[in-house]
């Protein structure tokens, strides 16, 4: 005698191969067949490749004792500036190859150190993921987020490198079943996404200029600094020119990389409310003041953003539970394809905007951000609309990505839409 239960295993057995997909697009993935991942391998990108200092020089922060260079009780010890790779790029790419001969590209969040993402890659997750089938991703990223969940890691290198994974098993599974990534996600609300791109200046004359130049490119949106760390960009009257420069033809964002405590966030932010067309403040207190984000939302009227430096699902419910943010910017080569669609999909149960963080990354980071885009009702922007002139951007690519002033396009092709130009990308490989 057959029971409920039994009845429920037999189903779950023969279960979708991915939550995500609709039963025309599984179908159209269980035709191929299984995919056995038969070989991962690991790139490190470096622009230039080659260093021009040593290896002990390459790493730099401000001095211990530093301090913030602002008036009063804002004096203290800089805490807020993060630590910088020298003037170089980097990068690590995830290349998965099947048992059928296909090809998969994600990427890692590893700017500072790539090979401490390649070793976790390495030595933790290829021995678990060689032999299963590509074709379940979210599977895939349960499987290696358990490694170490019970051992307290949930975060940084170790879900940057589940990430790399996880893109390229997307990318394996729309090029086998013939889909666009964002097609397998559940489809396309937009075939065009919008963009926006950073504006500097050591002056506030070149300020200026440099927004009227994106402007007349076409971008409507723009992001600048407050209060960083460095002598020239905690001035507001830097946000001041900006804002009159766009007057009402858009917008311009603010980051300040957890520069505020509450109290002078709060101060600051009535004045920032004032200029009518700041369209949100970026990552104004340190990642860990929940809590604090929660006030400051409440206390202003200008849009709070936060969200790159989160690494988990968990961490976005925190946030959202709390109601301590109205844009999330999460960033793709730090979540992977799978969590960033379950990220996105709570934040617009909660109301809460989309904007993926894309900034120093190659075509897996790009195209991955543009897909989930596309395919989530609450996105709103993407960041990085000049990105693609760089080194690691449409140079290393046969097939470009569609990037204009303002807005880019979504790739239709299978998987995530991007060809490598292998002779090109061979110049930035290092190791």
């Amino acid at each position: 005698m057959h029971t409920r239960r039994d009845f429920l295993r037999a189903s779950l057995a023969a279960a979708p191969l991915t939550a995500l997909m609709s039963s025309e697009v599984r179908a159209a993935v269980e035709k191929v067949g299984p995919l056995k991942i038969a070989k991962i391998e690991t790139l490190v990108l470096r622009d230039p490749p080659e260093r021009d200092k040593p290896e002990s020089d390459f790493i730099s922060m401000p001095p211990t004792g530093k301090l913030t260079d602002r008036p009063g009780l804002s004096q203290r010890i800089e805490r807020a500036e993060t630590v910088r790779q020298g003037g170089y790029r980097q990068t690590l790419l995830v290349k998965i190859t099947t048992d059928q001969g296909i090809v998969g590209w994600g990427e890692s969040h590893a700017v500072m150190t790539p090979r401490v993402v390649k070793a976790v890659l390495t030595d933790m997750f290829t021995p678990i993921l060689l032999g299963e089938d590509a074709r379940n991703p979210e599977v895939l990223w349960e499987k290696m987020y358990s490694t170490q969940r019970l051992r307290g890691y949930g975060t940084g290198y170790f879900t940057r490198a589940a990430a790399g994974v996880d893109i390229a098993l997307w990318d394996i599974l729309g090029k086998a079943s013939g889909l666009s990534v964002s097609r397998l996600l559940g489809g396309q609300f937009r075939d065009r996404i919008p963009t926006y791109n950073g504006v500097g200046g050591r002056t506030i004359p070149e300020l200026r200029e440099n927004a009227q130049k994106l402007i007349d490119l076409g971008y409507t949106v723009m992001k600048m600094g407050l209060s960083k760390g460095g002598t020239y960009t905690s001035d507001f009257n830097r946000v001041v020119a900006v804002s009159e420069v766009i007057g009402d033809k858009g917008q311009v964002l603010i980051d300040s990389l957890g520069a505020y405590k509450l109290h002078e966030a709060t101060t600051l932010g009535r004045e920032i409310d004032a200029l009518g067309n700041v369209g949100w403040w970026e990552d104004v207190l340190m990642p860990e003041d929940v809590d604090g984000y929660a006030r400051l939302a409440d206390a202003i009227d200008t849009p709070v953003c936060a969200g790159e430096q989160y690494s988990n699902q968990f961490q976005f419910r925190d946030l959202f539970l709390k109601r301590a943010v109205d844009i999330i910017n999460p960033d793709l080569a730090r979540v992977g394809i799978t969590v960033a669609k379950r990220i996105a999909s709570m934040a617009d149960i909660h109301n809460v905007l989309l904007s993926p963080h894309c900034s120093m990354g190659s075509a897996p980071y790009r195209a991955s951000s543009i897909h989930i885009c596309a395919c989530s009702a609450n996105a709103a922007i993407l960041e990085g609309g000049e990105s693609y002139k760089r080194s690691f951007g449409n140079a290393l690519l046969s097939n470009p990505l569609g990037y204009h002033g303002g807005w880019v396009e979504v790739p239709q092709g299978p998987g995530l839409g991007f060809e490598f130009d292998e002779t090109e990308l061979s110049k930035l490989v290092v190791g």
